[in-house]
């Protein structure tokens, strides 16, 4: 009976270890059991280094989570933002976490997840300032990051620009009043305010929306419907809120993701 039992536990243990071979084949993964993810390590809040120097930030928090819900390990591979998509196509990677725009133009390249995240631009300004919308920027001087489209948004709006090479040089100037105003990505300038603690806030309104995708390979659906699906199951669990809440001060998941592209 002993022996009998442990052929059947055998049988049992091979049948399993078939099966998860065949998942990571039918997730048409580089490598069975491994979920490798490009990201670039350096742009806070979405992906940068933790005190401790562990990787940490919006999409790998959200990306690691999406790997334990597929029983995968999470992978991550740096790269610079200007390989990603060229990486993507030779196979150095299943998917991009890395803080990538949905558009038209990129969809025709890329397969990308729904929405994960929603952006955008919107005007921050001190605590104590009059400003109250985007159109109350109308002959204020307002701080934007050079050649941007926050740029032409405040000119557009009738305001007077200040250009900066960064958006934190801009945000700084504006906590010294050297500037009435800030456009920004909301996402950064949410983090920016909330990790340095700054006397600032952002006015209610958006002056654009933008949604981010995780973007994989074409060619790849089964890959793409679990990764939506635990994308799905992590927000309604409200597990999504508590990975990102603490970095930014609000839930940024999209209310009405924009979906994957069949």
């Amino acid at each position: 009976m002993k022996i009998k039992t442990l052929i059947v536990a055998a049988a049992a243990f091979a049948g399993l270890a078939i099966t998860s071979i065949a998942n990571a084949g039918d997730l048409e993964l580089l490598q069975p059991g491994k979920l490798m993810v490009a990201t670039e390590g350096t742009y806070a809040p979405f992906s940068m280094r933790a005190p401790d120097g562990k990787l940490d930030g919006l999409e790998i928090r959200v990306m690691r989570e999406v790997a334990k819900r597929l029983n995968l390990e999470y992978t991550p591979v740096l790269i610079k933002w200007d390989s990603l998509l060229v990486g993507l196509q030779a196979d150095q990677y299943d998917v991009i976490s890395a803080a990538m725009d949905i558009t038209e133009a990129r969809q025709k390249q890329v397969t990308f997840s729904n929405g994960w995240l929603e952006s955008g631009g919107r005007v921050v300004t001190g605590k104590d300032s009059k400003i109250a919308s985007a159109a109350d920027i109308k002959g204020k001087t307002v701080g934007a990051l050079v050649a941007s489209s926050w740029t032409k948004i405040a000119e557009d709006k009738g305001a007077t620009v200040k250009g900066y090479k960064a958006e934190s040089d801009a945000m700084q100037d504006l906590v010294n009043g050297n500037v009435d105003a800030v456009i920004t990505d909301s996402i950064a300038a949410a983090y920016a305010i909330k990790s340095a603690n700054m006397s600032l806030k952002m006015t209610d309104d958006y002056v654009s929306h933008v949604q981010k995708g995780f973007a994989f390979k074409m060619g790849k659906p089964n890959l793409v419907v679990a990764v939506n699906k635990a994308l799905a199951d992590i927000n309604a669990d409200g597990t999504y809120a508590k990975l990102t809440s603490d970095l930014v001060g609000f839930d940024p998941a999209p209310k009405d993701p924009i979906k994957t592209i069949k």
